[in-house]
């Protein structure tokens, strides 16, 4: 099974195609991503991410009911 976590968008570095690459937000945990899935991200988007690469973006209230079931989980010893 696979998880994809969201997150927030907070900057872009436009290397181009293969390169296309910007910092994303987890809950204070910031990590740089591969954009070359989503050309179309823009900052403050919310993105799903797997392995370091974001796969689609979403609308942030999916986004944010994903993040409270999550936290949920984590609290049941998940």
């Amino acid at each position: 099974m696979c998880l994809a976590i969201p997150g927030r968008v907070l900057d872009l570095h436009d290397g181009g195609g293969l390169f296309a690459r910007g910092r994303v937000d987890f809950g204070g945990v910031v990590r740089e991503v591969s954009l070359i899935c989503t050309p179309e991200v823009a900052v403050g988007d919310w993105v799903l991410v797997h392995a370091g690469l974001a796969i689609a973006v979403i609308d942030p209230a999916v986004a944010e009911r994903t993040l409270a079931e999550l936290a949920r989980l984590g609290g049941e010893g998940a």
